[in-house]
């Protein structure tokens, strides 16, 4: 069974541009269709069982082009994303994500995970359109 998937993208923006985008956590609901809002270190998510509100915490490092999120749940449980950028010139950028899995029970994790593969293939290309025409 299949526990992650990593997914990337060529990027026609420069690092910066691309690395300041992905690490402001207000810009998650442009790209990323779950986010609904993002504020003061707390998002609302939609689901197909609903919204939630979770706590979300960024962890950036530009030297490293490296973003990674920590989304907190109301029962606890913690999920966790994985990405980098990595620059490709001066006007391109590749963006690579590591899809890890969610914080569901181990018989739902296949389905989930997969489920969330294609949904992150079509966020990533969203996000290059967004960035490419900034």
């Amino acid at each position: 069974m299949k526990t992650f998937d990593v997914q990337g993208i060529e990027i026609e923006a420069g690092f910066q541009d691309v690395f300041d985008y992905i690490a402001e956590a207000k810009n998650l609901p442009t790209w990323a269709h779950a986010f609904k809002s993002v504020s003061n270190g707390r998002a609302i998510l939609q689901t197909p069982n609903g919204s939630v509100e979770i706590g979300l915490a960024v962890q950036a490092s530009g030297e490293h082009g490296t973003v990674d999120w920590e989304l907190i749940f109301p029962d606890g449980s913690v999920a966790r994303a994985c990405s980098r950028v990595v620059a490709l010139g001066n006007d391109r950028s590749i963006y690579t994500f590591v899809l890890l899995p969610p914080p569901v029970p181990l018989e739902q994790l296949e389905g989930a995970l997969e489920q969330q593969s294609q949904i992150l293939r079509e966020e990533l290309a969203r996000l290059a359109q967004i960035l490419k025409e900034e």
